[in-house]
């Protein structure tokens, strides 16, 4: 393990409330990770790695700092008895990745020693988690010959289709999402996913992906309308799903939305939190994105104990409820639904640090 230094990791750190932070380098493998754990008052930091390739360090740290904190938030609010953490493997994955650099990155995570459980996310993959498992055994989201539940992509789909009958409900006074109109930005495994199950319920759909055979092979499959990257956001529509990567939300955009909600996968959606106000002036739902793509995880968690697919789907679909009641929180206390749900997870952190404070 090695560190920038001293005072590059400061101001680079400057205002974080993370427990832990940790850069982990190797000289022979090429291997530039960062380790964010961001809470463990509930249990050890559970999130996923992503692979990406960073213009510099600082927006590496940035984003995996941001990441940590909305799984915290993320597994609070779902309930689960998991902390937050988040970590990035720094570069282009088609170029720079190999079996020795996993290895590598795997050790790092081992001698955390549970502390951070890691996973499958952008840039990484089933296989990889199942290469991690063979230097360590704090890795979730493995393949069901190592015990594992798989790729969690078809889970997370489940959430945010649940979460969006909850939303249909509360706009509309129903749940059918039949008929109605919805823009999926970035068909990915989670994008797919949810546009075969919006198909099969008689929604309208219109997908949009910067990787244009990726849109033409979801269309080809669900019926669905492509539609120019570009302009997905500011299509009108009933519901916008952003399911690419986050940042998609800011003082930009916001004013170009045409739609009544905003539910996707893709993680830290809004620029900052500045911005929920700005859509619920224009009158736009925003259903958290912490709250609705937490499928994957819970769906992850659910390999405590072993693990069981129905069972877990069961409790996947269970994020319609929890959106539910925190929409009707944000209501009747005349805040946001993002409000409504840090308050929900502040609330379950915040009584653990109690019991943790009464030992």
């Amino acid at each position: 393990m090695t560190t920038p230094p001293v005072a590059s990791v400061e101001g680079l750190l400057e205002g974080a409330e993370h427990e832990q932070v940790v850069f982990g380098h190797d000289r022979d493998t090429g291997l530039r990770a960062i380790i964010a754990i961001h809470s463990t008052a509930l249990g050890p930091a559970l999130g996923g790695t992503r692979f990406k390739a960073y213009p510099d360090l600082g927006a590496a740290v940035q984003d995996v700092l941001r990441l940590a904190r909305a799984m915290t938030y993320k597994n609070a609010a779902a309930g689960l008895d998991f902390g937050g953490g988040k970590a990035v493997i720094v570069g282009d994955p088609a170029a720079v990745r190999s079996e020795e650099l996993i290895r590598s990155y795997a050790r790092h995570v081992h001698r955390l020693g549970g502390a951070y459980l890691t996973a499958e996310d952008v840039g990484t993959t089933q296989a990889d988690m199942d290469l991690i498992r063979q230097e360590t055994r704090y890795v979730t989201g493995t393949s069901p010959e190592l015990g594992g539940s798989g790729d969690p992509s078809e889970a997370t789909a489940v959430g945010l289709f649940a979460a969006m009958k909850a939303v249909a409900a509360h706009l509309w006074s129903t749940d059918d999402i039949g008929g109605r109109s919805v823009t999926i930005s970035g068909v990915g495994k989670v994008g797919s996913h949810l546009a075969a199950l919006l198909a099969g319920a008689g929604a309208r759909v219109a997908v949009a992906d910067v990787n244009a055979e990726a849109a033409r092979r979801t269309a080809e499959m669900t019926g669905a309308e492509t539609v120019d990257p570009d302009a997905a956001l500011s299509r009108r529509c009933d519901i916008v799903s952003p399911c690419a990567l986050g940042g998609v939300l800011d003082a930009e955009s916001i004013p170009k939305l045409q739609c009544r909600a905003v539910v996707g996968a893709a993680n830290n959606q809004l620029a900052d939190d500045s911005c929920a106000p700005a859509l619920a002036e224009r009158g736009i739902l925003y259903a958290p994105d912490f709250l609705v793509n937490a499928g994957g995880v819970i769906n992850i968690s659910e390999e405590v104990g072993g693990y069981d697919r129905e069972r877990a789907l069961a409790r996947v679909a269970g994020i319609g409820a929890t959106l539910t009641q925190v929409l009707q929180r944000a209501a009747s206390e005349g805040t946001t639904p993002l409000q409504a749900a840090i308050d929900r997870a502040e609330e379950r952190l915040g009584a653990a640090r109690v019991r943790a404070a009464g030992r």
